[in-house]
């Protein structure tokens, strides 16, 4: 694979076009992690081409079957599978109710870039729909590293050469399989799902090793910086929680999303207190803010850095592969729970 696409720098992996070939491998790149949960690279709105969700729980896996080769002298007949998660950083956008959809879009200008240094991943687009409107996009996404539990979204929207109704489809979605599943096979039972105000929440657990885990969402909306509140259009089906926002937007005004989201499960707590414990750090992270808890993700890796650090002068790529390295393993496993690897 040719990853000259990835542009050097010190402290960040960055990606300055949009190549449909580079989708999936860029997913993995930019993946985020803060060591209890990670998450790939996918992008928030709903994207048609080849693509791979993934949403992963630290210490959750699965018997597997093996694939191949079970028939050999040396290989298991099962496996210990890292299993896909319920989805909850979904955001689908309509502008002027046509779906964004960057497989279909004309791309104008795309960055994309895993700041190391804060453990921070965004996002900025300029696209033109099919009805030739201009909009710009940004989105900041983080797994907290102070709140295990936690991670935050701030999608923003900014219609360039146009005026309409703007709609922001936050959801989760609990029906997910693995791409590499043996024989179409589930590991989710879905057991309940609750909606509030502003919040929602599946309940569901593994098939085989039993494990629970409440997989919730809470948002806010502003727009041109101001908090507002505008009644939701919800959709449920067996497997989905779905609130629909919409609102009329003028040429540069700025219509942004905060989705608060992530997983509480009964390796912490006691499989009936899972939509409680839901709520209450939904909650805390919507006290806190997503301002401050972006400051307190950059305190938190600070620390790491400030133990965990390499540097080398005169060659770019070498400081930042080997700052890559640092990342990976200290956003993978903090040390904290011995649990897990």
């Amino acid at each position: 694979m040719n990853l000259n696409y990835i542009k050097p720098d010190e402290w960040k992996i960055v990606e300055e076009e949009f190549d449909k070939d580079n989708v999936t491998a860029s997913e993995s790149i930019f993946s985020i992690g803060n060591g209890a949960m990670g998450q790939r690279a996918n992008f928030e709105e709903n994207y048609g081409g080849k693509s791979f969700q993934g949403s992963y729980i630290g210490g959750i896996y699965y018997p597997d079957k093996t694939r191949v080769g079970w028939w050999k002298n040396g290989y298991p007949e099962y496996f210990a599978k890292v299993l896909n998660a319920p989805n909850w950083i979904g955001i689908d956008v309509e502008v002027k109710g046509k779906a964004l959809n960057l497989d279909q879009c004309k791309v104008i200008e795309f960055r994309r870039e895993l700041d190391m240094k804060n453990g921070v991943l965004e996002r900025t687009f300029l696209a033109e729909m099919e009805s030739g409107d201009v909009i710009k996009v940004t989105s900041v996404r983080f797994l907290s590293m102070d709140i295990h539990e936690i991670g935050a979204i701030r999608y923003s929207l900014t219609p360039i050469n146009f005026e309409g109704e703007i709609s922001f489809t936050p959801y989760l979605d609990a029906g997910i399989m693995n791409e590499d599943a043996n024989y179409d096979e589930f590991f989710w039972e879905i057991l309940d799902s609750k909606q509030e105000v502003d919040a929602a929440y599946i309940l569901s657990k593994t098939l085989k090793t039993d494990f629970h885990v409440c997989t919730g969402m809470k948002v806010e909306l502003s727009l041109n910086d101001f908090a507002v509140e505008i009644d939701k259009k919800a959709e449920t089906t067996d497997t989905t929680i779905r609130y629909t926002y919409s609102t009329e937007v003028k040429s540069g005004d700025t219509f942004t999303l905060f989705k608060y989201g992530g997983y509480v499960q009964s390796m912490n707590h006691p499989k009936g207190e899972l939509l409680n414990a839901s709520r209450s750090v939904l909650e805390k992270a919507s006290e806190i803010g997503f301002e401050d808890l972006l400051k307190s993700q950059s305190r938190a890796w600070g620390k790491i850095w400030d133990t965990a650090d390499i540097t080398i002068e005169g060659d770019i790529k070498a400081q930042q592969a080997i700052r890559f390295n640092i990342f990976q393993l200290n956003q993978t496993y903090s040390g904290e729970d011995s649990r897990l690897n």
